[in-house]
């Protein structure tokens, strides 16, 4: 995130904005913890995540929240869960890759071959991050997450409320309408903690290998798998399906939804 781009908290309107719409995702998420109990919000540690987690801590929302840890993320991914620990006195629910599935990845494919092409960058993502999600959804009615319309291309269709085939259960993305501008005028107002290294030009993080800083003008995702095309930078946790769109939408009231 580039300093200069950050609003300043003088501009009541868009404050006041805000937090108008910050009411509306608290309700929303009572609403969720009400009816799709047991539900968890996946946790990646971004601006957006940062948001949810101070409403649902704050608030001491019925939600569980748990990280990925791929077991290659940025030093400063690990400290801002540390001082989100301390900040709300909770412990997020941490999921690690099997350590026999990581091996065969390397084996066949090296210590970094997710660069050699997408099908092995794809594979290298599914050991890291989709098996050990499968497990932390096992069992559960809903997840949550901090996805935004406007944060890629793959993600312009994004709603907040669908049904997600792949892991079968439904979806909620309460920052789905957000601006950059909003998240980041949220996070300074309420003095929630995020990661340093959006102070240095990386508006997206994920693993450290697979991240790098933007320069001015680029896309936020543009850091992200750098070396591929806008259309597959997606690890495959977040995947279009607009089957079931009613269905998911009914218990908290959404008209229209598509999955993420």
């Amino acid at each position: 995130m580039l300093r200069e781009n950050l609003p300043d908290l003088a501009d009541l309107d868009l404050g006041a904005a805000v937090a108008e719409k910050a009411v509306a995702v608290r309700q929303l998420l009572r609403d969720v913890a009400r009816d799709y109990a047991p539900v968890v919000f996946a946790n990646s540690l971004g601006a957006e995540d940062m948001v949810l987690t101070d409403m649902i801590w704050g608030e001491g929302l019925g939600i569980g929240i748990f990280s990925l840890d791929t077991g290659r993320l940025p030093a400063e991914t690990y400290e801002l869960m540390a001082k989100t620990e301390r900040r709300y006195g909770r412990r997020l629910e941490v999921f690690a890759p099997r350590h026999d599935t990581v091996q065969d990845f390397v084996a066949g494919h090296g210590i970094n071959g997710f660069y050699d092409a997408v099908e092995a960058r794809k594979a290298c993502c599914h050991v890291r991050k989709i098996e050990p999600l499968q497990r932390a959804l096992a069992g559960k009615q809903a997840w949550i997450t901090g996805l935004r319309a406007a944060q890629s291309p793959t993600r312009d269709k994004l709603k907040t409320v669908a049904f997600d085939h792949a892991n079968n259960l439904v979806k909620i993305s309460p920052l789905a309408d957000w601006s950059e501008r909003e998240v980041w005028v949220y996070l300074r107002a309420n003095n929630v903690p995020y990661n340093a290294l959006h102070d240095r030009n990386f508006p997206s993080i994920g693993c450290a290998p697979c991240t790098r800083a933007i320069q001015p003008g680029e896309d936020v995702r543009a850091g992200r798998w750098w070396w591929e095309t806008p259309e597959t930078k997606e690890c495959g946790l977040h995947l279009v399906d607009c089957k079931l769109q009613r269905i998911a939408g009914q218990k908290v009231g959404a008209d229209d939804t598509a999955a993420a």
